[in-house]
């Protein structure tokens, strides 16, 4: 038996509490290639993780995390720092799935030894499992420093948000012959350089198709295909708690709605004074 921090809900505190460690790890995540579907969600607090984590292999802590809990216009100006504290709550809020933290921009990019600067304090600070960066060859050089160092890592191909000034937008990738040859050669260069994982975002079903059978390592899907290995979705917007979502979202709840309706309950008894109620007061027993 270890010691893990699991949230008591009674009072939303994260608490030291003895929990078996049966966490997912990284070689077996590399063998459900072919196999069952790997099921990937966004997480990016210790509540959220902890009720996530049951159902899930992998929890991301996505630079998304930019747009869905700062307001961002992209994930560009994501940080270490903001990464690295909310990958800590993630790994506090679960114990059963693998959990991987995305190198923010700028913090990879440079060279391999900046990467591996940036990878081992994500990896120190957080307790995290491994890391993702977006790229295709471009860093498989970086990706094989790291790996070879030590340092598991999911590699993202076709669409990259953090390239969304050099994109242009967030439209969906392969749709000429070039870039869907580009997409397929950029997944094969990171998994010869040692992905244990490959992301393909927002690319025509058959080229993620062609792509899942091209690499040895699992293909989780975004907007790709129902063959990759599995799939990850930004948990918000599968929760419905944003109006607009990408199109290759599924809403699976309406939490915006329920969220509104609750407050605006709330609010009512607030100002017609129903709340608080005899239920929610203290009274001297005198």
């Amino acid at each position: 038996m270890s010691v893990t921090h699991s949230l008591d809900t009674a009072t939303s505190r994260a608490n030291p509490v003895p929990a078996p460690m049966k966490r997912l790890t990284v070689p077996k995540l590399q063998a459900m290639k072919g196999g069952e579907p790997i099921v990937m969600l966004t997480a990016y607090t210790a509540r959220m993780a902890q009720l996530l984590d049951p159902h899930c292999d992998l929890l991301l802590v996505g630079d998304s995390l930019g747009q869905v809990i700062y307001g961002l216009p992209s994930t560009v100006p994501v940080t270490l720092e903001m990464m690295c504290a909310h990958g800590a709550a993630v790994v506090r809020g679960s114990w059963h799935s693998v959990v991987a933290i995305d190198m923010p921009f700028g913090a990879y990019e440079e060279s391999p030894k900046q990467a591996f600067r940036s990878a081992s304090r994500i990896l120190k600070e957080t307790g995290a499992a491994a890391v993702k960066l977006e790229g295709g060859e471009a860093m498989a050089e970086t990706i094989a420093f790291l790996t070879k160092r030590g340092i598991p890592v999911i590699g993202h191909v076709g669409l990259t948000p953090q390239a969304v000034n050099a994109l242009g937008g967030y439209g969906a990738r392969g749709k000429s012959d070039a870039e869907a040859r580009k997409i397929v050669a950029d997944a094969r260069a990171v998994a010869d350089a040692g992905c244990f994982l490959l992301v393909l975002e927002g690319v025509m079903e058959e080229i993620a198709a062609e792509a899942t059978k091209a690499v040895p390592c699992p293909t989780i899907g975004i907007g790709a295909s129902a063959s990759c290995d599995g799939q990850v979705l930004v948990t918000e917007d599968m929760l419905g708690l944003f109006e607009r979502a990408p199109r290759f979202v599924k809403r699976y709840e309406d939490f915006a709605g329920r969220i509104e309706a609750a407050v605006s309950a709330y609010a009512a008894e607030v100002r017609s004074r129903a709340f608080p109620g005899e239920d929610q007061i203290y009274r001297s027993k005198k």
